[in-house]
């Protein structure tokens, strides 16, 4: 396969400008439940967060364009059930059994068709169901001309479980059909395949995002303001594209992840992925190993790439403080206060994966946990509250929802290699001491490494004759 620019509305590179160079500094925050209780309350409480993160985001000579924003929240199946129902009918499974695409799609009625029909043939051939597409509700306008001119088609679609998909597998099989549309992408002579992207595709979660403002998403995604559309966490963000051109699809949230800040290593870091795939192994995952590659989103960006390999460690069985760990680790070379077993898990994963440094604030949610981290530098700021209703809100800065001083039960700032995280199954905030203990507890880590790693002043001296 030969890589090409999935981001083609991005210039070439010409004079000082060049693509490989863009940054963000942006606004990112959420709102969750810890008892995992569902309401729409969450949903226009995490809007309310992106709102007031307006002034984190910044516009060019088209004052209503904004450089991206968006929201990321659990599936709520009553809504969806309903919609699909309504709107397409279609009678969906039940909640796990089916997954939901939110694509973008062409102009072009032509080139749209292919889209639409190329999504339907690959998830027949990997086994899955298509149940049909619903035309998701917008108004434009109240977005900016610039942002209308290359707002793509959205569409949702529905796929349902394999009969011979287990469950435990079936993200990893909705993963390789957006993976292999990708390369299909790619590879296409389609003169819009930079409208062809998929924000999300899961069976927990649902991505609404794009080219606007913070307080545009709420009017412009029409399915956010109904009553039925109900999560037990939302996670938000406000893009601020520093040297960046803004597009549709690299607005945040990401599957995963929204992220605040730069990761400076990335050449290094998409280096060594591209090294490295063809290593990939694993019986479960085998036979569909070739469709995934590249692992990373060529052309773009940081956020975007992170994204990629978090998600490939997360569908492949890592949990996702364990992925983050691994890609965002503490300092731990050197920490005289740190346990043995805890260096011995990060200097084990060291030589699975380079540190993804920053300086970043990533936050994270798998539609079950919602978390946070900084990374080792700590030039991000990352603030928490805990109420007493049993909320808890993130944010990169402080005062993004007005709670009164009573409701809080407690406070306080993410640090440096530290990780923030709400597990709304257990209902409870885990620590990140317990965390990285349970992580480091997890494998015999240090056995592992006295009896397999090799350290360069171990190899016997050579004697070189003059």
């Amino acid at each position: 396969m030969t890589e090409r620019n999935r981001n083609a509305g991005l210039p070439p590179q010409e004079g000082l400008y060049d693509p490989a160079n863009e940054h963000d500094a942006c606004g990112v925050g959420f709102v969750v439940d810890i008892h995992g209780r569902k309401s729409h309350q969450i949903v226009r409480r995490g809007l309310e967060i992106l709102v007031n993160l307006a002034h984190r985001g910044a516009t060019g000579a088209d004052p209503l364009t904004g450089d991206g924003a968006g929201i990321i929240t659990q599936i709520p199946h009553d809504f969806f059930r309903a919609k699909a129902k309504e709107d397409a009918g279609i009678d969906l499974p039940a909640p796990g059994d089916y997954g939901l695409g939110f694509v973008f799609l062409p102009h072009s009625a032509e080139e749209r068709k292919a889209c639409e029909k190329q999504l339907e043939a690959v998830c027949g051939e990997e086994g899955q169901g298509f149940l049909g597409w619903r035309e998701v509700p917008v108004d434009n306008d109240h977005i900016g001309w610039s942002a209308r001119d290359v707002e793509p088609v959205m569409k949702q679609v529905f796929i349902a479980r394999g009969d011979n998909t287990p469950a435990d597998m079936f993200e990893w099989k909705l993963f390789v059909i957006r993976k292999r549309l990708e390369r299909w992408t790619y590879d296409s002579d389609l003169s819009q395949k930079k409208y062809f992207y998929l924000p999300s595709l899961s069976t927990k979660t649902v991505v609404y995002k794009g080219l606007m403002l913070a307080d545009q998403v709420e009017r412009f995604y029409l399915d956010l303001a109904d009553e039925r559309f109900v999560s037990a966490l939302a996670l938000v963000h406000q893009r601020y594209s520093t040297n960046t051109f803004p597009t549709w699809d690299l607005a945040h949230p990401f599957r995963f992840l929204a992220h605040n800040g730069e990761i400076n290593t990335l050449r290094g870091n998409v280096n060594w992925m591209r090294a490295r795939q063809s290593l990939l192994a694993g019986e479960k995952y085998a036979a569909d190993l070739p469709k995934i590659f590249p692992v990373y989103t060529t052309g773009g960006s940081d956020s975007a790439n992170f994204d990629n390999v978090l998600e490939l460690l997360v569908v492949t069985g890592r949990s996702l403080p364990e992925a983050m760990s691994m890609m965002v680790p503490e300092p731990w070379a050197g920490h005289e206060s740190m346990s043995d077993e805890k260096k011995a898990y990060y200097e084990y994963n060291a030589c699975l994966m380079e540190p993804w440094d920053g300086p970043a604030a990533m936050a994270f949610t798998d539609g079950v946990v919602m978390g946070a981290t900084l990374d080792r530098n700590g030039l991000r700021p990352c603030r928490y509250w805990v109420t007493k209703g049993g909320w808890v809100i993130m944010a990169s800065e402080a005062g993004v929802l007005d709670i009164p001083p009573e409701e809080v039960e407690s406070k306080g700032r993410l640090r440096p290699g530290r990780m923030f995280l709400v597990d709304t199954t257990q209902g409870r905030i885990i620590a990140d001491d317990e965390i990285k203990k349970q992580l480091a507890a997890k494998q015999p880590y240090r056995q592992w490494l006295n009896e397999n790693q090799i350290k360069l002043d171990d190899l016997p001296k050579v004697k070189v004759e003059k």
